[in-house]
């Protein structure tokens, strides 16, 4: 918008802008507005679907691949920090980022046998 008011100020008062060209204009600055605005609740909706993502691992045993790639490690998650941008999942001493997690597990009920 402070663009068309820009482009209305400096205007050549001898050639003025026609006004399907500034209807246009409007138009497609309306239009970018709310796309900037869609996109900024899309990320704001992904990082909440993260976030329940993460909390939902609580109680779970999660597997990830260790610093080198090679060997598989799992363990029970703990807690979850958001501190940063992506969820860390505290398993143990070790903190695994969200995006590391490549298996989820539920826990195992140990149902008492009847004697």
């Amino acid at each position: 918008m402070n663009l068309l008011v820009a482009q209305l100020r400096n205007q050549d008062p001898s050639s003025p802008m026609d006004t399907n060209q500034m209807i246009s204009q409007t138009t497609q600055l309306a239009t970018m507005e709310k796309l900037t605005s869609m996109d900024k609740v899309a990320i704001e909706n992904f990082s909440l679907q993260m976030r329940m993502s993460a909390a939902a691992l609580i109680g779970q045993t999660v597997s990830w691949l260790d610093k080198d790639g090679t060997t598989t490690k799992s363990g029970v998650a703990e807690s979850v920090s958001f501190a940063s941008g992506v969820p860390v999942v505290k398993v143990g001493e070790m903190n695994i980022p969200l995006d590391q997690i490549s298996g989820v597990t539920a826990p195992q009920i140990n149902i008492p046998q009847p004697a």
